[in-house]
């Protein structure tokens, strides 16, 4: 049995389509509730990395067979003693060394590029929850890393969303949002609003729970935040937003946000919900989310259903995901190495 690395870039498409459908058949195996691996997505990662990252891609063969890929981000701009890893096996070839092989690359890489952590993501079943694959975490743990923060990923089923509280809901919280007006937008950031959007943005990795992460605030500017945006949009990423503004200041102070795929119109992801420490108390991310989940749903009408991640200790975000109809599926434990 012989195992080699061989590293691919953007120039690379065989080595690209291989890599895709390792991940194609890790996604149906490991998450069959999620849509399939998008392709547009996963190329573009390769080809348009987000900005001020510099990636570093490689392809394991299994006696001549593609069996497993490396996806390694190295921040360039903040964050430069860490690095984040997507490794992935086909579950065809998995137990069988290939997994090894890519992460003793891996190390190989971190130390040539001056990198102490490295963190990656694996997920497993929540008590009560639907059954998960607890080979990542056994792998996470064979290696010497340490699980530094729990995630629990919940869905919404459309179908079963509750109109009337929502509007209840709603009600509620515009009567403590006075002075605040809600905006929304699709795709790229207005540019009135872009500072504020990148200075919230920037916030994210000093307000959210981080539990043992050692990971630091990131630097985002402008050109950062647009950027990002070129890179969402080369993935094809459908963005409706909502934001609320301080009418005295006529800053945006809150913002969120759900985004879809171009290959499944039935699903979607609540990202990020940030609200800024001066402006707490009055209900902004609550509104946001509801103004927002009503916007998407009237411009997607084939959408079923949307996931969204809180760390477990998120005890605030979690209360306002599950009083729209958000319910737990499963964990997704993020793992720190230090080499």
């Amino acid at each position: 049995m012989s195992i080699t690395i061989a590293p691919f870039d953007a120039a690379d498409p065989g080595a690209i389509d291989e890599a895709y459908r390792i991940g194609a058949a890790a996604n149906d195996a490991d998450l069959p509730d999620f849509p399939p691996l998008c392709r547009q997505r996963f190329t573009a990662a390769v080809r348009h990395p987000m900005p001020g990252n510099a990636p570093r891609w490689a392809l394991a063969r299994l006696d001549g067979v593609p069996a497993g890929y490396l996806g390694l981000d190295l921040p360039q701009l903040d964050n430069t003693d860490n690095a984040t890893a997507d490794l992935v096996v086909h579950p065809e070839y998995r137990r069988r060394g290939v997994g090894r092989a890519l992460h003793d690359h891996l190390v190989r890489l971190l130390r040539e590029h001056g990198r102490k952590r490295v963190f990656g993501v694996a997920v497993s079943t929540l008590p009560g929850g639907v059954a998960r694959p607890e080979a990542g975490d056994a792998f996470g743990a064979a290696t010497g890393a340490r699980p530094a923060l729990a995630e629990v990923r919940r869905r919404l089923d459309v179908a079963r969303l509750d109109h009337a509280a929502l509007d209840a809901l709603a009600a509620e919280a515009r009567a403590h949002a006075a002075g605040y007006r809600t905006v929304r937008w699709r795709g790229d950031t207005p540019e009135e609003y872009a500072a504020d959007l990148a200075y919230l943005d920037g916030r994210l990795m000093t307000d959210a729970p981080l539990g043992d992460l050692e990971w630091e605030a990131e630097q985002i500017d402008v050109a950062r935040l647009r950027g990002t945006e070129r890179a969402l949009n080369a993935r094809g990423r459908r963005r409706y937003h909502h934001a609320m503004v301080h009418e005295e200041s006529g800053r945006v102070v809150a913002w969120t946000l759900i985004d879809l795929g171009p290959s499944a119109d039935w699903h979607a992801f609540q990202q990020i919900t940030i609200v800024d420490p001066a402006h707490r108390g009055h209900r902004l991310g609550l509104l946001a989310k509801i103004e927002n989940l009503r916007y998407v749903l009237d411009q997607e009408p084939a959408l079923r259903v949307i996931d969204t991640w809180n760390a477990a200790e998120n005890a605030h975000m979690i209360a306002i995901n599950e009083q729209l109809g958000f319910r737990p599926v499963d964990i997704w434990t993020d793992w720190q190495l230090t080499i």
